[in-house]
């Protein structure tokens, strides 16, 4: 997507890894050679083929996964890693849903792992939000993730095991101006991940989120770039820097893997203690 979203494309963020990045994510999932977080052979569908999706993907191929990535736009499944399955799907569509999970399915031989990076934004007091725009966001951030997270559960119940990792944010808990539809749908967000950890426990399916805090990605720089407001949002970062895309693939890796299998339910904040303040 762009910065303000077409109908269902991934969050719009920064350009996929450079080639040290690659080496480092993958040297990360390895201990002596071992495959230390159980994803070689794992089968991943990441939605969203932007910037996030596609570091996501890229980082799982690096890992050993087979992974296929969905997407409305023709360009980003164009330029993912050769090594990932490219699916065309309008994630704002209950079918467009319900196809991307199959076509993995089928294409892949089974699915082990959904990851959920679609999403937008719009910077707008409460007072000039229309209908139109709570509900594209609605669509994209909230029930493009239900929708995923159903069909996908119905696989990994079904089999027994299975690994579901969202994109929430900060927003959920903090309250930023200008953020109210962002913000409620990833609060729903994380309810809702939290009652399909509760109902999918049994079954050997676990269901978490990240939750980045200010991070420069293609979706915020637009307004990052607004005088002063970079420099605004570091000072808030205990950590002292925004934090990037690349921040974000080894939190999700680690919840997709066997090394996660007693942790459901929960948001990891990667926001450089920006909650904590």
């Amino acid at each position: 997507m762009t910065s303000t979203r077409g109908p269902a494309g991934a969050v719009d963020n920064a350009a996929a890894s450079t080639q040290a990045d690659s080496s480092s994510r993958a040297s990360a999932s390895t201990v002596d050679g071992q495959d230390w977080l159980g994803l070689a052979g794992q089968r991943v569908l990441v939605a969203g083929a932007g910037g996030i999706g596609s570091a996501c993907a890229t980082a799982f191929a690096d890992a050993g996964a087979r992974v296929a990535a969905a997407d409305i736009s023709p360009d980003r499944l164009s330029e993912l890693d050769d090594r990932i399955t490219g699916l065309a799907a309008d994630l704002t569509t209950p079918a467009g849903c319900d196809t991307a999970v199959d076509d993995a399915v089928n294409q892949l031989g089974g699915l082990d792992v959904l990851v959920h990076a679609v999403g937008t934004n719009h910077r707008v007091p409460v007072l000039e939000v229309d209908d139109g725009d709570w509900h594209r966001m609605v669509d994209v951030n909230l029930t493009s993730a239900f929708r995923l997270g159903r069909a996908a559960g119905r696989h990994m119940v079904d089999a027994g095991h299975g690994r579901q990792v969202f994109c929430s944010s900060v927003s959920s808990t903090l309250a930023h101006p200008d953020h109210a539809p962002y913000a409620a749908t990833k609060g729903g967000l994380d309810q809702l991940l939290r009652v399909m950890a509760r109902e999918w426990a049994p079954n050997g399916v676990t269901v978490n989120a990240i939750g980045p805090g200010y991070t420069d990605t293609v979706l915020t720089r637009a307004h990052l770039d607004k005088p002063g407001v970079r420099d605004h949002y570091t000072s808030l970062v205990p950590a002292g820097r925004l934090g990037t895309v690349n921040d974000l693939t080894g939190a999700v890796l680690f919840l997709a893997s066997r090394q996660a299998a007693f942790i459901t339910g929960q948001v990891l904040y990667v926001d450089g203690g920006r909650t904590l303040v």
